[in-house]
């Protein structure tokens, strides 16, 4: 688990949790926290519990969305069934003891919060829903409910690397269209009309652009670290056959 320093409050707990520790059917290697994954169920669950473990929670304390990479936040009020999940790619609550958990496999996983409002947020944001805007509608969403933009923490987490993440031409056209500045989040590729794109760099960016100042990043490169992430890009690349979710989670402390 992966901790960083601007989330730390004795009112938050967080963490960012690795493929590292956990049970494993041999086709996953170890952490997999995704119950949709085609993994063994028990076996997911198992890992949920050890995760909701170390932040001193129970495992049904966990909440996860049905991602569509878009940029709807909803607002928990308690924990809910798997089949209960709502599709979103941010949730924010006030209720203590209720972990916000977001799955990923490439994209930023991103925590906040609040510690004085009592309001934690967490957003999935691959480059979709980066640029549609999960980032800033989470913050908006933690203000509208009282938080202080002056008081929120932020940190990105694991996710793709700027030295893993080639993209084809047509890529750019989305994030230059928002502002040119974003041309400094690409470089070219090895290969013809191909750019590397710094996925990590940018969610910083938008969390800057917000007027958030407290902004942590955990580093780490999900596609270039097979011993310590899981990767759909790694997958794609390698032709295996499956991949597993990292877990990164927030609550605010019962």
């Amino acid at each position: 688990m992966i901790r960083v320093p601007q989330l730390d409050e004795p009112a938050i707990r967080h963490g960012f949790f690795t493929r590292e520790g956990g049970v494993s059917d041999g086709i996953f290697a170890s952490m997999n926290c995704s119950l949709g994954s085609g993994d063994d169920v028990a076996k997911v669950a198992e890992n949920r519990r050890i995760a909701m473990a170390a932040l001193g929670l129970p495992a049904d304390r966990l909440v996860t969305c049905h991602q569509v990479h878009g940029a709807d936040v909803v607002t928990v009020e308690r924990s809910w069934a798997h089949g209960e999940r709502p599709r979103a790619d941010a949730m924010m609550t006030q209720t203590e003891g209720i972990a916000l958990g977001i799955l990923t496999a490439d994209c930023a996983p991103v925590l906040f919060a609040d510690a004085k409002a009592g309001i934690v947020a967490a957003a999935h944001a691959g480059w979709r829903g980066a640029v549609t805007g999960v980032i800033e509608a989470t913050i908006e969403a933690m203000i509208a409910a009282g938080a202080s933009r002056a008081r929120i923490a932020a940190a990105v987490g694991p996710c793709i690397g700027k030295d893993s993440y080639e993209v084809g031409a047509e890529f750019p056209a989305p994030f230059l269209a928002q502002s040119p500045d974003n041309a400094g989040f690409f470089r070219p590729a090895p290969r013809e009309r191909h750019y590397m794109f710094d996925l990590p760099g940018y969610a910083r960016s938008r969390l800057a652009a917000t007027g958030i100042t407290r902004i942590g990043a955990t580093g780490g490169d999900t596609c270039g670290e097979p011993a310590r992430f899981f990767s759909y890009r790694r997958m794609c690349l390698t032709g295996e056959k499956h991949f597993g979710h990292l877990l990164s989670a927030i609550c605010l402390a019962p």
